[in-house]
């Protein structure tokens, strides 16, 4: 065991503090990174504020990170000393079910997430990535591409996976009509991707404030949603919608822009319960499906395609000590689009 220091929540109402901890040794699978950068993630506020219950204290968030290799275990391939690597939302599963055999560990019943899960291998907490180094089993870190900002890269882990995974399930493609629903960490991402798969992308936003942005990012077409009459003339048209919304908001209205078996997907995690009227599902034979981030080979995947189009997150970089802020400025909307810790400053 080696002392790491980090930031952590000690309760829900405390702000985020400097915190030492112990990290294990790597064992004979195990790469230890020295962390560059870890992106801010909205879970990580609702995980430190314990706004979906069952976090445990001290929690120390982080599941967007990118690092250096500093140490290998004496079975490692995959990695040597010096490589750049990155850690996302997962760090263990069981390796066994057919989902782990299908390379969707983010299904599996035993994964462990790289903060506030059970550690298979302390029987304690896993800490995220609010930290200087990080020890994770080789399987569970990815090579990132050469050429990639690693700091732009670290969102990727999270808000890229989360919204290319669902993409690339329903098989998005060139020639396809496709919405994307507000414009956020995950939605800036979703259209990148969905416009570099050759869609005819819509964003569909309350603000207008964003109409710009949307545009430079690759969207074909923007349509305020809270304007009268802004959506009907794209009732019954689009292939597929991602919506990125974690706020209350009316799901019938994106229903009913679907073709027949078009896919509305969720990826936000709106606070409350929905409620919903089937009709327009069954009279078109609509999909209303959810999508949790994606397993390691195709988070690989991602980083490659990312790399191969040459883009990441637009993101802006702080210091550890303002994370508290940042956390605010993020119940703002006040971000474009992900913030983003140099770890160098925690000192």
């Amino acid at each position: 065991m080696f002392q790491t220091k980090g930031y952590a929540a000690h309760a829900a109402d405390d702000p985020l503090k400097p915190f030492s901890f112990k990290r294990r040794d790597p064992l004979p699978n195990d790469v230890q990174l020295d962390i560059l950068f870890c992106g801010v993630c909205h879970s990580d506020l609702h995980m430190a504020r314990n706004e979906w219950g069952g976090t445990t204290y001290p929690c120390v968030p982080g599941h967007e990170i990118v690092g250096r290799v500093v140490k290998t275990g004496r079975d490692v391939k995959k990695f040597k000393e010096g490589d750049l690597a990155a850690i996302g939302c997962l760090v263990d599963s069981c390796s066994d079910c057919s989902r782990c055999e299908k390379g969707l560990e983010q299904y599996c019943a035993a994964a462990v997430l790289t903060y506030n899960s059970k550690d298979r291998q302390s029987g304690g907490v896993t800490y995220g990535g609010y930290s200087n180094t990080i020890v994770v089993n080789q399987e569970f870190a990815l090579r990132v591409p050469p050429g990639m900002d690693p700091a732009a890269t670290a969102p990727l882990l999270c808000a890229g996976i989360t919204t290319y995974s669902p993409l690339r399930h329903w098989k998005v493609r060139a020639g396809q009509k496709v919405g994307v629903v507000g414009l956020g960490g995950l939605g800036h991402m979703a259209i990148k991707f969905a416009h570099a798969f050759g869609a005819h992308v819509v964003l569909f936003t309350t603000s207008s404030n964003k109409v710009a942005d949307a545009r430079r990012l690759g969207a074909d077409e923007v349509v305020l949603s809270r304007n009268e009459g802004a959506m009907e003339p794209h009732a019954s048209s689009f292939d597929f919608i991602l919506d990125t919304v974690s706020a209350k908001h009316d799901l019938e209205s994106y229903l009913n822009l679907l073709k027949l078996d078009g896919t509305l997907t969720m990826v936000g995690l709106p606070p409350d319960p929905v409620t919903l009227d089937v009709f327009p599902l069954i009279r078109w034979r609509r999909n209303l499906a959810g999508s949790l981030i994606g397993g390691i080979p195709e988070t690989q995947e991602m980083l490659e395609f990312c790399a191969e189009h040459d883009f990441a997150c637009d993101i802006e970089t702080i210091a550890i000590n303002q994370i508290n802020e940042a956390y605010e400025r993020m119940l703002r909307s006040d971000v474009k689009y992900r913030f983003v810790i140099d770890m160098s400053t925690l000192t």
